[in-house]
């Protein structure tokens, strides 16, 4: 008889989402601003250069598309847009593949592509086909500066905490005797990980799974480390964990795979509990994370 993962009241989960909720906010007020200013101090220096390089974007197609590119102001070009466009939408909307965006041949219909999407709150100048005041000049380079530090701060603070969340769960195997062994493509149960062993990221049929662990019985746990920062963001986070969680057990069989995710910070409990109801095993990092063994381990320690 297999070992059920356990399965957690909405009581019990609301504890666990309060108590998220809880490390979210001190995390946050104790967040150091330097990170943002360093930033925006890099963008407005970028901006500001772009728009030195470009005579304020009056001359923006005919400058040498290679001092644009190779000095480093793509991404302030990018960012001229309402709202900003990534590198793969400016790919998409010009049809210019990213690698020829500094081609002389193709300057023209990226640069027509960004004007066309260009923010005329912040860039009257160009819409007016004139020339910027002083004021006008000042406020497009401060407001697309904190619009491109803002977006730095958000991109860097989900990989620290996905960076963080996956040492969590390895450290806290390696604390229990597994063994980390190398990454691998996992397209039957004959390449799961040993008992004792686990890997890091690794493709689990169709899907790459954060952590995979080698159960002392023989199944496999497979990991998805989730970070929200909303109740609303947390639907998309769950959902994905949940979606691949049904993949995992169709193509693997509930015998052989536990799927599961540790997540952190603020999450609808509904959302979780019918997650948990569709088969997805759900573990809390601050769990994990506490001076005393977690549920996690003790439930992997169980299986042998």
């Amino acid at each position: 008889m297999i070992l059920l993962p356990p399965r957690w009241t909405l009581d019990e989960l609301a504890a666990g989402a309060d108590r998220g909720v809880e490390i979210f906010r001190d995390q946050r007020l104790s967040e150091a601003r330097e990170d943002y200013s360093s930033h925006f101090d890099e963008a407005r220096a970028a901006v500001e250069d772009l728009l030195e390089l470009t005579a304020d974007l009056t001359e923006l197609e005919h400058v040498d598309s290679r001092a644009v590119i190779e000095g480093g102001y793509l991404e302030a070009l990018r960012y001229l847009a309402a709202p900003p466009v990534s590198e793969d939408d400016l790919e998409t909307l010009s049809g210019v593949p990213e690698r020829q965006f500094g081609d002389a041949d193709k300057w023209s219909a990226v640069v027509e592509t960004v004007v066309n999407y260009i923010d005329a709150q912040r860039f009257p100048w160009i819409i007016e086909h004139g020339e910027p005041t002083d004021e006008e000049r000042f406020a497009a380079v401060i407001s697309t500066a904190a619009q491109m530090a803002a977006q730095k701060v958000l991109t860097a603070r989900r990989n620290e905490a996905k960076a963080e969340q996956e040492a969590l769960v390895k450290d806290a195997l390696r604390a229990a005797a597994f063994e980390e062994v190398r990454p691998r493509e996992i397209a039957s149960v004959r390449a799961f990980p040993r008992p004792g062993e686990f890997c890091g990221e690794s493709k689990v049929g169709k899907n790459k799974a954060d952590v995979v662990v080698g159960l002392r019985d023989n199944r496999v746990l497979v990991v998805e480390c989730k970070v929200s920062n909303s109740k609303v963001n947390s639907t998309k986070r769950i959902g994905e964990a949940s979606a691949k969680a049904r993949e995992w057990t169709d193509s693997f069989g509930v015998l052989s795979i536990v799927p599961s995710a540790v997540i952190a910070g603020v999450y609808n409990i509904r959302n979780l509990a019918v997650a948990q109801e569709r088969g997805l095993t759900i573990w809390w990092s601050h769990d994990i994370a506490s001076m005393n063994i977690g549920a996690m381990i003790r439930w992997i320690n169980s299986t042998g």
